[in-house]
């Protein structure tokens, strides 16, 4: 099978975004940083063209492209979260810097990279067969911006 990587574009901070990253994600690093030989539209010769990394195991690139890419709602990366202490971790990290909140979960980085961060718990509802129970977590989510658990988990049972 051929290999898959998600590729991260940015201006001219690729290094900046994949060293933040790996700051917030556990078992995180980065792997290779490469120059471009020659000039490009976007680095000149000499400069960080690509950096490989990984967060929590899983691949990444970030290329600088040399003009600002603008994320959209359209792609995101999610985050599932076993328990609220993980959901405020991730949450208050990717914030850091410069982030921005939205709502349901999502939030804005500073590069302006979309995250969902959310408990696996939910999923686990929305999965279980009890479609009132799941009905009332959604309910209840759908009024938060940082999801928490302990309120989804009241609303499912019907608190």
């Amino acid at each position: 099978m051929a290999e898959m990587t998600t590729c991260l574009w940015f201006a001219t901070e690729a290094q900046e975004a994949a060293e933040f990253y790996c700051s917030v994600f556990p078992r995180s690093a980065i792997r290779a940083v490469d120059t471009t030989p020659v000039d490009t539209p976007g680095p000149s010769a000499g400069d960080v063209l690509l950096v490989e990394f990984e967060l929590d195991g899983r691949p990444f690139i970030a290329l600088n492209g040399g003009t600002a890419a603008e994320y959209t709602d359209a792609v995101s990366l999610e985050i599932r979260c076993e328990t609220q202490d993980e959901i405020d971790h991730y949450w208050n990290g990717l914030l850091a810097g410069g982030g921005q909140e939205v709502q349901c979960g999502w939030l804005i980085d500073r590069y302006g990279l979309r995250w969902q961060v959310a408990p696996q718990m939910f999923y686990r509802l929305a999965r279980g067969g009890d479609v009132e129970a799941a009905r009332r977590a959604f309910t209840a989510m759908l009024g938060m911006v940082k999801l928490d658990i302990a309120r989804i988990d009241a609303a499912a049972r019907g608190d």
